[in-house]
């Protein structure tokens, strides 16, 4: 009878503890940000944005809720949004000037802050599977270009033929920003005129304006997690930009920069203006003014997003996780893509400015 009791008082506890580990687990993604706003967005395409968005929510979660890593829902919930046309990662990706798509990724695992990276690969499918091989498979942190593309195959990673990458609109985009010199970023319709000036420090001759116009829907996308263990996770995914050349990378696979996490602090995955989040290091600045100076999470993110990115002219936002459960996704664009869910497995998803976190 000792006995029967003794079992049923460590079911009772097991059970309990397992639901008040789940009570803290949470998972938050983006889908880029920019210029986004209702009066470009007809009603078909909101729904069929959320719809995504809601769906690798929901996969990611159940990740956390079966008891999975905070790095397997992170990596579960971005193959969904690249899977999507609609967004610029794995399916969804831009072209390159020379008619590529190269893709860009990365994971960090905020328990051991072991990280992983891959840039400018063009047949991994899921290029957010190859930078978790990178982080847990190498003794590397970042690969690109075709050695990245052989260690995936090496790796048994799902390898598809470049022109899988290959979506009618996504071209469409690129000889668009061919006939006017462009560079497209994600969602800024706006015509921005960067004149380079004789003389400046880098010692670059005076270049052709760059004429950054998009307002189309496409969307670098990431995903920060929290599991029941406590530990956090950040991860990032990217075509990169419309009409680039010369294997320009972004920030998406750079550590510091487009991707961090911390157990002690934050989970980060950025998205905007890479160039100024790669000057910035945002997702660690973010997690340095937690550490060293004992900001919270919204003050942190704020600072770097809404102070300091704004005042160098850079474009964009995060998405931001603490070890507590605590969610901020502060963004200085007209949009962002993003969404979060509850450990009660409730999501939410927005898009424009003036939906504010529930």
């Amino acid at each position: 009878m000792k006995n029967i009791y003794t079992l049923i008082v460590f079911f009772f506890l097991s059970h309990t503890l397992h639901a008040q580990d789940n009570n803290n687990i949470k998972l938050v993604i983006h889908g880029g940000a920019g210029t986004i706003t209702r009066k470009n967005m007809t009603a078909e395409q909101e729904k069929a944005y959320r719809a995504v968005l809601d769906n690798a929510l929901q996969k990611g979660y159940l990740v956390l809720k079966n008891g999975g890593t905070s790095v397997n829902a992170v990596q579960t919930a971005i193959m969904v949004l690249e899977d999507s046309p609609l967004f610029n990662a794995g399916k969804g990706a831009v072209f390159t000037h020379e008619g590529k798509n190269e893709l860009d990724a990365s994971i960090m695992d905020g328990k051991n802050l072991m990280a992983g990276a891959v840039a400018g690969v063009t047949t991994v499918k899921n290029p957010i599977t190859a930078a978790i091989a990178v982080m847990e498979k190498s003794p590397h942190v970042m690969l690109t270009g075709a050695g990245a593309d052989r260690f995936a195959k090496e790796q048994g990673l799902q390898i598809v033929d470049p022109s899988y990458f290959y979506t009618e609109a996504r071209y469409k985009a690129l000889l668009n920003a061919k006939k006017s010199e462009s560079i497209e970023l994600d969602h800024s319709d706006k015509a921005k005129k960067e004149n380079l000036k004789k003389g400046n420090k880098t010692g670059h001759r005076e270049s052709k304006s760059l004429i950054f116009s998009e307002g189309k829907k496409f969307g670098t996308v990431g995903c920060v997690a929290l599991d029941k263990y406590g530990n956090l996770a950040a991860g990032t995914s990217t075509g990169g930009m419309t009409n680039k050349r010369y294997g320009r990378v972004g920030d998406a696979p750079i550590i510091g920069a487009g991707t961090y996490a911390n157990n002690e602090t934050c989970a980060v995955s950025a998205t905007g203006h890479g160039e100024f989040f790669i000057r910035a290091a945002v997702a660690h600045d973010i997690s340095a003014l937690m550490e060293y100076k004992g900001l919270n999470l919204q003050d942190a993110a704020n600072e770097v997003v809404m102070k300091k990115l704004i005042a160098m002219g850079g474009e964009g936002g995060v998405i931001a996780l603490d070890k507590k459960g605590n969610i901020s996704m502060p963004f200085n664009s007209e949009g962002m893509y993003r969404g979060y869910i509850r450990h009660d497995g409730q999501s939410v998803t927005m898009i424009y400015k003036d939906e504010l976190k529930k």
